[in-house]
């Protein structure tokens, strides 16, 4: 694939990623939220496992990586849908998706404490920065929700579970393909969601009696968001890297914002917009992007005085 084309891909997955947010936000409205997002996750990790056996892709996995799929399945797909679930049901969709903007630079701080990475001037000024976002955003959100709710709370439990499962994926991807350890990892987790949701969520709300538009999102969310998204992430970092392809990542906040204006109906006040910006900067600064940007374009100047 071009690297135009995949940049283009990449852009658009972030819009998709972002509004998202509001679609997760429609669906615990009017489903039993535990319940829908373990149907949800399930449909994403059914549709990648049924493209990788038609690309033939998938293969025989051992028993010390299936457990190792199993435990990274408990944090990234349990414990980030399940917190997610559980938060968008009483905090705003905006101060959702600009927390969850977080996820790359506590992956970054949960690697520098598990996998050694060093933390340098730049990351830690890029940490507090974040945080100075997140101020903004809980304690100055809009609408009646506005301040700290348990709802925000359960978002940053959304944020941690999946950074701690970037962490282990990373020491999984080593010998094991993304794709197919994704596809597992989602398959896993929707069902341990599903039955969680017997205990967590009230059969009364259930209902199949539900507009049309409902459904359309259940599968929208399920199959670009998650499951054909995922698959897109993982192809980006294969082709591009793990840097440049999270640089996009600093988008989807942006998007996550304007989703939640356009399709929940939410005031975006200034105090949101102050956090979503440190928030980015903390982002770029806190993992060691910025540093890389600099330490390459000093390399490609070394390069050039060299061909001189």
């Amino acid at each position: 694939m071009a690297r135009g084309l995949l940049y283009s891909l990449l852009l658009l997955l972030m819009v998709i990623w972002g509004f998202n947010v509001s679609a997760i936000k429609i669906l615990v409205m009017h489903f039993p939220p535990v319940f829908i997002q373990g149907v949800r996750v399930f449909l994403a990790g059914l549709l990648v496992l049924v493209i990788l056996m038609m690309l033939r892709s998938f293969k025989k996995i051992s028993r010390r990586n299936l457990i190792g799929i199993f435990v990274a399945a408990i944090f990234g797909v349990l414990g980030h849908h399940l917190c997610l679930a559980m938060g968008l049901t009483t905090t705003t969709g905006s101060n959702a998706g600009l927390i969850l903007g977080l996820v790359p630079l506590f992956t970054s701080i949960f690697a520098m404490i598990f996998l050694k990475e060093v933390l340098t001037v730049f990351k830690s000024v890029g940490i507090l920065v974040a945080l100075c976002g997140v101020y903004f955003v809980i304690l100055n959100g809009s609408g009646p929700l506005s301040g700290f709710s348990i709802g925000d709370l359960f978002i940053f439990g959304a944020v941690i579970t999946q950074a701690i499962s970037f962490v282990l994926i990373k020491k999984l991807t080593s010998n094991l393909d993304s794709r197919q350890m994704t596809g597992i990892m989602l398959i896993f987790g929707s069902l341990m969601m599903i039955g969680l949701s017997y205990w967590l969520d009230p059969i009364e709300t259930f209902t199949f009696n539900q507009p049309l538009y409902v459904w359309l999102v259940l599968l929208a969310s399920a199959i670009f968001a998650t499951g054909l998204g995922h698959m897109l992430y993982n192809y980006a970092i294969q082709q591009l890297g793990a840097g440049s392809t999270a640089i996009f990542i600093n988008l989807t906040p942006f998007f996550s914002l304007l989703g939640s204006a356009m399709f929940l109906g939410e005031t975006i006040v200034v105090e949101q917009l102050v956090g979503f910006v440190l928030i980015v900067i903390g982002v770029v600064l806190g993992t060691g992007m910025l540093e890389d940007i600099l330490r390459n374009r000093h390399r490609r100047k070394i390069a050039q005085s060299l061909d001189v």
